[in-house]
């Protein structure tokens, strides 16, 4: 089955910066979308940044963009997301998602089914 296990996530202080990465299994990897979604207490899970299986195209949600970057290494079956000047309300746990197929979509779960159990990235101010 397919399994998705994040990792990289941790304490960092306002302004720095931390690299997740998503390593995939159970599928071919390069055939699909994927993405980074995440959950802050409190909150519903949001999309962060989803990217096509080529990663010909990228889309980010507003309050991310310019500082994260996600990207893929389809000959390593992962998945990135470099986040940056970080902020304390980038605190959350984030998911890394698979998609049902090459594209992402725009609405719902942008197209995702498949899901990691998440890397808590907590930012101190």
């Amino acid at each position: 089955q397919v399994q998705l296990v994040e990792s990289g996530g941790g304490l960092v202080q306002a302004g720095g910066s931390l690299r997740l990465s998503c390593a995939s299994s159970g599928r071919t990897f390069s055939n699909y979308a994927m993405g980074w979604f995440r959950q802050a207490p409190g909150k519903e899970r949001e999309l962060v940044a989803v990217i096509t299986w080529n990663s010909g195209s990228t889309y980010y949600t507003d309050s991310v963009k310019g500082r994260f970057t996600i990207s893929r290494d389809n000959a390593k079956n992962t998945l990135y997301l470099q986040m940056n000047s970080l902020k304390p309300e980038d605190t959350a746990v984030y998911y890394c998602a698979g998609g049902r197929g090459p594209y992402y979509n725009r609405h719902g779960e942008y197209g995702m089914d498949y899901w990691g159990k998440g890397a808590l990235v907590t930012v101190s101010s």
